[in-house]
């Protein structure tokens, strides 16, 4: 999944934020006028135009809550309960934003109860909506018509990356050209095709929306002229690397090549405003949340006293890899046994037998990161950014994993978009694969995509799917 751009989302993905733009505002004003006919809420007369603009800011706030828990990423994987679960937070946070805003329209402002109820028609109409959509999969349409040039290792991680239909729901695969110096092994179950005529003549012919160019020998390989005819015709022209980073929502670590890096968006952010304002947003949010879970964190250090004893440490000090590559002591609860590394530092794994009673909860809802709430205010760490690491393993995985040390180019976070991409792993493979996320949210980092990553942080935590 992409950064949460209108842009960015598919035509059937459009369709669907208009069509539910029209329901919200529908919804606002049959509540309006529903309760104006029944006389239930008593409120002040509210000239149409002024009630016409409440009813769409009231719909935008929903939708791009909406938009920002991944109700519009064609690429969900969730069952309709999942998806009600997510509306219903989309309309809880547009309900509390809309109350804030409310009293600033002064005279015309309305009360709180009928907003409420306009939120709880939201949801019903929302949720009917998606539960018909779903069945029918309606939204499917306007696929874009792929076609790869390259048959061989490059063009093959497609194949293997992309082989299900819920990581095609963007595109129609149309098949693989053979080029000259492609791998025989490549392309194994795909459509592969042998042309013999023109580039362009075969995309006009085929309706072909945009062609990739995955080749493995690409000097003097390429055909620069077709490819440069096929796009002033308007069939898009993408390179792999962007391909996937678009499709997958992470960077393929192993094709990048230097040039790639160079002529990108960059991977250092000159955001010089962001940067200078960043300490300061992330202290303030720290202080706010420390506000709000200082009990649970006393009542969790009074659960690992009784668990293990008086004497039994509350928290546990960790030497992690921070920005630029400096150490840094992270705080947790501990969840572990005071023995658990008397063999030496090793990777915690999903169903690790070292964990306490306690420590199996409290890592299950991300309560034993609490603690580095101290770290954000001290500077170490933001929210949001790629999970720090142990220097003994940061040592090993520089060496065996290309650009893993790019990651150390911002600041580590307390959540991520690897922690929300990829499921829970301490292998040398998963951490490539985290890399990989790792790196699109450094190079598209942006406060929508924090913002993005914080409230599906939020979601993980409520309905339990950490660790």
């Amino acid at each position: 999944m992409s950064s949460p751009k209108f842009r960015d989302l598919s035509s059937g993905s459009k369709s669907l934020v208009i069509i539910e733009l029209l329901l919200l505002v529908s919804a606002f004003f049959i509540v309006f006028y529903g309760n104006n006919f029944i006389g239930l809420i008593t409120h002040s007369v509210i000239p149409s135009n002024i009630l016409f603009v409440y009813s769409f800011v009231f719909a935008l706030i929903i939708q791009l809550s909406s938009l920002a828990l991944g109700l519009y990423n064609s690429k969900l994987r969730e069952s309709y309960r999942g998806v009600i679960r997510r509306i219903l937070m989309a309309v809880a946070i547009g309900f509390f934003i809309a109350t804030l805003i409310n009293p600033f329209y002064t005279i015309n402002a309305l009360p709180i109860e009928l907003l409420a109820v306009a939120g709880v028609v939201s949801f019903f109409l929302l949720g009917a909506f998606r539960y018909f959509t779903l069945k029918l999969d309606i939204f499917g349409f306007n696929k874009r018509k792929v076609l790869v040039l390259g048959a061989g290792d490059r063009a093959s991680i497609i194949e293997k990356r992309m082989r299900r239909g819920v990581d095609r729901q963007g595109f129609i695969m149309h098949g693989f050209i053979v080029m000259e110096g492609d791998a025989d092994n490549g392309i194994v179950n795909e459509n592969k095709i042998e042309l013999d005529g023109s580039l362009v003549n075969y995309a006009l012919e085929h309706d072909v929306d945009e062609i990739v160019v995955a080749s493995d020998e690409r000097r003097n390989n390429l055909p620069v002229d077709e490819l440069f005819a096929c796009k002033i015709r308007g069939v898009e022209i993408t390179e792999i690397l962007d391909f996937i980073e678009r499709e997958t929502g992470q960077i393929a670590v192993n094709l990048i090549y230097p040039s790639w890096v160079i002529y990108s968006n960059g991977f250092a952010s000159s955001n010089h405003l962001r940067n200078t304002l960043d300490w300061l947003f992330n202290a303030s949010i720290a202080f706010f949340l420390f506000l709000l879970t200082w009990p649970v964190m006393l009542i969790t250090a009074i659960l690992i006293k009784l668990d293990e004893g008086i004497k039994a440490p509350i928290f546990y000090l960790q030497e992690r890899v921070g920005l630029d590559g400096q150490a840094f002591n992270i705080y947790k609860f501990r969840s572990m046994r005071i023995d658990a590394e008397k063999n030496g530092a090793q990777m915690a794994t999903e169903n690790d037998d070292r964990t306490t009673k306690i420590g199996k909860f409290i890592r299950k809802y991300r309560v034993d990161e609490l603690p580095q709430i101290y770290n954000v205010m001290r500077g170490d760490m933001g929210f949001v950014g790629p999970r720090p690491e142990r220097p003994e393993f940061v040592q090993q995985l520089i060496k065996t994993i290309p650009y893993y040390n790019e990651r150390h180019n911002v600041k580590p976070g307390l959540t991520g978009w690897a922690q929300l991409k990829y499921p829970y792993g301490s292998t040398e493979e998963d951490s490539l694969e985290k890399l990989k996320y790792d790196l699109y949210y450094i190079k598209h980092r942006s406060f929508m995509l924090d913002l993005l990553i914080l409230i599906r942080t939020v979601e993980i935590v409520l309905f339990g799917k950490g660790r």
